[in-house]
């Protein structure tokens, strides 16, 4: 039981530009010449944008505002919510218009939803990985230029928790910040000084004696990163709830598992975006 409102598609102002650039990077300077060549212009088609291999549904926004930009009257009826599970060969969204929109608009929205459902997916699997453990998964930084606001929201329609979005919403300081900076101390200082109270600051840590120097100056939750099992319990321990812990640095579906039964509040993985399988996602013509 959850009181999460469900997530909302990201607005078209912010998606746009990207799904504009994908359009014309295809379309070109002649547009589909094969459809304009083949199929008449009175020609009206049904389709079906299908699983080829189960997942978790993700990237309908930007694709809809694709086949929306080719031609706003072509009906889109999703059959399952964005964020759902689906099995190989089921119907994700059915199309009815005119054939020569739909053909011209295929390939943007399968680019947008393949990847996208791969990182909800993904993300789904991290997700049931640690249930039970009180443990958040959280992407990274390390999305795919020009995607991050859409994979951003793919992580959280897979169950997962988003981290900062830039370098601007938050302030993680990390090693080479510390060691520009001359120290944790001195980086956590400069930095508490320098935002107002809705700015919340991070800090990684290596060892559990820069946990020890950090700790004292209350910063909002600690990073730590690449420690052994061990290292991690007994940080969880030292903390012991001054701030939230998140756990960073060669997280696998393999060990996620564990890294969580440390305590950890968070764990970060980068691989929720920059190694998702781009899921097989096909368009049929019904």
């Amino acid at each position: 039981m959850t009181d999460a409102l469900p997530i909302p598609p990201l607005p078209d102002i912010v998606i746009e530009p990207l799904v504009r650039l994908a359009l014309s990077e295809d379309l070109g300077r002649a547009g589909d010449i094969t459809t304009d060549a083949v199929i008449r212009a009175d020609e009206r088609m049904m389709a079906t944008i299908a699983a080829r291999e189960s997942g978790v549904g993700a990237g309908f926004d930007a694709a809809r505002l694709a086949l929306r930009l080719i031609d706003a009257d072509v009906t889109w009826d999703a059959q399952i919510a964005e964020g759902a599970g689906f099995e190989s060969g089921d119907a994700l969204v059915r199309l009815s218009g005119a054939a020569r929109s739909i053909l011209m608009a295929e390939r943007v929205m399968l680019n947008f939803i393949g990847p996208l459902s791969g990182v909800a997916t993904l993300t789904r699997r991290y997700v049931d990985a640690v249930e039970g453990t009180g443990a958040r998964i959280v992407c990274t930084r390390k999305t795919t230029p020009g995607f991050r606001a859409l994979e951003k929201r793919a992580v959280r329609l897979g169950g997962g928790v988003n981290h900062r979005l830039g370098l601007d919403d938050a302030i993680l300081i990390k090693d080479n910040h510390i060691a520009a900076a001359g120290g944790v101390g001195a980086a956590l200082k400069r930095a508490k000084v320098s935002v107002g109270h809705l700015r919340a600051i991070e800090i990684e840590v290596d060892t559990l004696d820069q946990l020890a120097e950090a700790l004292p100056l209350k910063p909002d939750a600690v990073l730590l990163d690449n420690m052994k099992l061990d290292t991690l319990r007994e940080a969880v321990k030292r903390v012991a709830g001054q701030c939230k812990t998140e756990a960073s640095g060669g997280v696998r579906l393999e060990t996620v598992r564990a890294i969580a039964e440390t305590g950890v509040d968070f764990i970060s993985v980068g691989a929720l975006t920059h190694s998702a399988i781009n899921l097989d996602i096909g368009l049929d013509y019904a």
